[in-house]
Parts: C-alpha cells; sequence; structure tokens
C-alpha cells in the first residue's frame, strides 16, 4: 500500500499581495530568457527569506498571465506547463523524493512514472541507476516544452538524491 501523497507540495504559490509585492522586473526577465533559450537548469540562490519561491511563483504567474492574453488578434497560446515540488527535509528518502518528484511531473504528463511507482513499492526497489534510467526516458518522452521547479532544493543533503538529480541533468 503506497502513503497518501501531500498535495500541498506540488501546488504553484500565488504571488504576494501588491501591498507586500517587490517588483523584480529584470529577474523575471532573465527567467524568461531562460527558459525561451532552452537551458536545461536555471538555480537561483540567496539567502533565506530573499524571496526566490516569491520570485519563482511571480516568473510562473506572469509567463501564464502572457500566454493567455496572446497577441493581439491572434490565436492564445497554452500556457507554459510546470511542475513544482516544494522540498523539505523528510524528502532526503529517496523513495519519497521519488514519488513526489513523479508526482509533480504527472502534472505535466499523466503517463509519467507509472513503472517507477510500481517499482518503488515492490519489497525489493531496483537500484537508483536503474530508477533514473526509467526515469529519464519517460521524461524526454514529454513531446511539450516544461519547467519543472525544485523549491528549497537546498534542504537535500541525501548522496542517493543528489547523484539521482545529477544523473537527470546529465542526461
Amino acid at each position: 500500500m503506497s502513503s497518501p501523497l501531500l498535495t500541498t507540495k506540488l501546488y504553484i504559490p500565488h504571488p504576494r499581495p501588491a501591498a507586500q509585492h517587490v517588483p523584480r522586473p529584470r529577474l523575471i526577465e532573465r527567467l524568461r530568457e531562460g527558459a525561451r533559450s532552452g537551458r536545461k537548469l536555471t538555480l537561483i540562490s540567496a539567502p533565506a527569506g530573499f524571496g526566490k519561491t516569491t520570485l519563482l511563483s511571480e516568473w510562473v504567474h506572469s509567463e501564464r498571465a502572457d500566454r493567455c492574453a496572446g497577441p493581439s488578434g491572434g490565436e492564445t497560446p497554452a500556457p507554459f506547463p510546470v511542475a513544482w515540488l516544494s522540498l523539505d527535509e523528510s524528502d532526503n528518502d529517496l523513495g519519497r523524493f521519488l514519488t513526489y518528484f513523479i508526482a509533480a511531473l504527472r502534472g505535466i504528463d499523466d503517463r509519467v512514472g507509472i513503472e517507477i511507482q510500481t517499482a518503488l513499492q515492490a519489497s525489493q526497489t531496483p537500484q537508483v541507476e536503474i530508477l533514473m534510467t526509467m526515469l529519464i526516458n519517460e521524461v524526454a518522452g514529454i513531446e511539450s516544452r516544461f519547467a519543472l521547479v525544485l523549491d528549497d532544493y537546498h534542504v537535500i543533503t541525501a548522496q542517493p538524491i543528489q547523484l539521482a538529480t545529477t544523473s537527470l541533468l546529465d542526461h
């Protein structure tokens, strides 16, 4: 039997109300440039409380608003698909991390990770390399361009997860 998922870990936070909001148009534009250029990784690093989550949330919501508005008189493009995963210290368990990682990606393509989830629930979990090969192949099969946000990734200290994430980025 699988454990229930905490679905709030998969929600994209709403930007702060206007009264508390510090506009960051230059940083939003840099995120847009990264997405347009096809970069595989954008790392946002700053001390706690400096607004990393708020910035990412604002970027996601502004991308969706811009795309839904569409060019004047033209067709409205589909919203930019974003998978979001808010991490915490309890996600240092590889099985738990992959379960949530897959759940986030299933928001983009609900076919992702079905076999991997079954393997994770088996009495003998396959080696990390096998699981990552399966996951990489499935992610590569997602036809649409998308973004995956791993919010608070700095809390992940488990070496198997670091290696799994590196493998995903490498391939």
